[in-house]
């Protein structure tokens, strides 16, 4: 019992923590705002699939706040829907990115020698090749039909720049009294990479995969508009490409069709980007005092 009310205590004052900066805050609102709409919105809403040749196009309205698309299908449902795949995504990505990211460049950090040689000639190896062509060249000889290894390709091209800056955070934290005091009791290597250098870096690490998020999102939203992805369902990415294949940009009555897309992967970006600067907060206790 007392550890369940340890944790909803340290909820609490990691949610009061969110609101010293206002802008973070109203990020990490945003955030939580279209997670909502997307896994429990969608529930309630119905997606409209129905083709209605006399609907096409129809400017914003009560009926279809957001207009209708070219087979006069309801905007709005599909932006409620369509952010599920866009975020999962992001989220796979992201995680695997950042944690070999963070294991990776710990270990080449504290450990150096012929670990870190090794570790880093991989990580520069990796990042003298181009993603985006290497993505469009895998496209042609793998099926990115399931999110979960679209996710995962991404997440394992997108680490090496974020190692490198880990690598430099252990580098800087190992000649700490508290690492030569952890090394002088002899707690082993494992120990003090992930109890005590880890721990250490988390303000950072937490605000290196939001944006790690923002790339993934990036990323695949241009792998679909580019047609290397297959479309099964209605996301974001997708009503972008289609929306531009049928000329929506073109027509006054159409550009709802590909801004509301467009708009909500921008608000996602910038809600991710902005609530890092609340997050930093929590983190990192020397922040608190300037804010």
């Amino acid at each position: 019992m007392d550890r369940i009310s340890s944790i909803v205590t340290s909820i609490w004052k990691s949610l009061i923590l969110l609101t010293y900066n206002k802008v973070g805050f109203a990020g990490f609102l945003v955030v939580i705002a279209i997670v909502l709409m997307t896994y429990v919105g969608s529930r309630f809403v119905e997606l409209d699939t129905k083709t209605k040749v006399d609907q096409i196009y129809i400017t914003p309205s009560l009926e279809h706040p957001l207009g209708t698309d070219h087979q006069g299908r309801d905007v709005w449902t599909q932006i409620v829907h369509g952010g599920k795949d866009v975020i999962y995504v992001a989220f796979i990505a992201a995680l695997l990115s950042t944690t070999i990211a963070v294991s990776f460049g710990t270990l080449s950090g504290f450990v150096g020698g012929t670990v870190d040689a090794v570790i880093m000639a991989i990580t520069d190896i990796i990042l003298t090749i181009p993603q985006f062509p290497l993505l469009a060249v895998l496209a042609a000889f793998i099926s990115f039909s399931s999110l979960t290894f679209l996710g995962v390709l991404l997440g394992l091209l997108s680490w090496p720049a974020l190692l490198r800056a880990v690598r430099s955070q252990a580098l800087s934290l190992k000649q700490r009294d508290f690492i030569e005091a952890a090394r002088a009791l002899d707690l082993g290597i494992w120990h003090i990479v992930f109890r005590e250098l880890v721990p250490n870096m988390m303000p950072y690490i937490v605000v290196s995969f939001a944006l790690a998020m923002t790339g993934a999102v990036y990323a695949q939203a241009g792998l679909v508009f580019l047609g290397l992805v297959p479309i099964q369902s209605a996301n974001w990415s997708v009503m972008t490409q289609l929306a531009w294949v049928r000329g929506a940009i073109f027509f006054k009555d159409s550009v709802w069709y590909i801004m509301a897309p467009i708009m909500a992967i921008a608000l996602l970006q910038l809600a991710l980007i902005t609530m890092t600067r609340s997050l930093e907060l929590i983190f990192n206790p020397r922040l608190r005092a300037s804010e």
